[in-house]
């Protein structure tokens, strides 16, 4: 385009060239859109439900109590001093927000193809408002296990709160940008492969099973201590319930593992996010 002819205009679009190219200030410039699409899925979500927000409230406390019956009641497995059911509830509430962010991101390419094809805005603003939407379903999620919290430790059990609880805005930015980063590389696949959003259930359920929601790190045998320790959210679990419960079974250089993790996981998602965005409305 000639200079002359872009002196015409207020804004300038052209395609994006390097592979790790990312404007901070453009998405502060797109931040009143981004709010706009947490409003979106936050209504869109619960609009047509009847207990609406009240399923934040009931998901985690179903899923605590199958935990507390099958593998406290029944697997009969220890949960380092803490009553089951506070063990089991702080896992599910951490685990809630990273495979809502997980699976909502993976499906970025797929579900907003409609509005990618007819405007302009930085592609990355949808995945940051899943973050932000997912927020505000932890902290429902995060009152009630404070409450239970409360009343466990009323009631005398065994519970030591550490200094540590000022990190969970850390630990809730770790699960965010590892659930961007690993959604982003996955929803760069499903806009070629579909077949790969049916796999997802199956695969964030795995990885579940592979984080230490239902067991504690601590009995795990040491020779596969190193398989979940790759894990990323094992840090992230260990170091909520460190915080809040007293028990943890992560190092310093372990937890440094897991951010270090994370992060290359973010740095991945947004180049492999970025080559896709060119060509996705080509196999969308």
């Amino acid at each position: 385009m000639d200079s002359k002819d872009t002196d015409k205009w207020d804004l300038y679009i052209k395609p994006k060239r390097g592979w790790f190219n990312i404007e901070i200030g453009e998405i502060f410039r797109y931040k009143d859109l981004i709010l706009l699409f947490v409003k979106r899925d936050f209504v869109t979500f619960y609009k047509q439900t009847i207990l609406g927000p009240l399923w934040y409230i009931i998901q985690p406390l179903f899923n605590t109590l199958v935990f507390t019956f099958i593998f406290g009641k029944v697997a009969k497995i220890p949960t380092d001093g803490v009553p089951p059911f506070l063990f089991y509830l702080s896992g599910t509430v951490v685990w809630s927000y990273f495979s809502h962010c997980l699976n909502e991101t993976s499906n970025t390419f797929t579900t907003n193809a409609e509005v990618f094809g007819k405007v302009y805005f930085p592609r990355i603003a949808v995945p940051i408002s899943v973050a932000m939407t997912a927020v505000f379903q932890f902290l429902i999620q995060f009152s009630i296990f404070l409450g239970f919290l409360f009343y466990f430790w009323y009631k005398g059990s065994d519970i030591n709160p550490t200094i540590f609880i000022i990190t969970l805005p850390l630990i809730v930015f770790h699960m965010a940008i590892l659930s961007i980063g690993f959604g982003m590389m996955i929803s760069a696949l499903t806009a070629k492969y579909r077949d790969l959003t049916f796999a997802m259930g199956f695969m964030i359920q795995l990885w579940m099973y592979l984080t230490p929601i239902v067991y504690p790190l601590s009995q795990v045998p040491e020779k596969y201590r190193l398989f979940i320790l790759i894990n990323p959210m094992t840090a992230v679990v260990e170091s909520f319930r460190g915080a809040f419960l007293g028990v943890n079974s992560i190092t310093p250089q372990e937890l440094l593992f897991s951010i270090f993790l994370s992060i290359i996981f973010f740095i991945g998602g947004i180049v492999i996010f970025n080559r896709v965005e060119r060509t996705f409305m080509d196999t969308v």
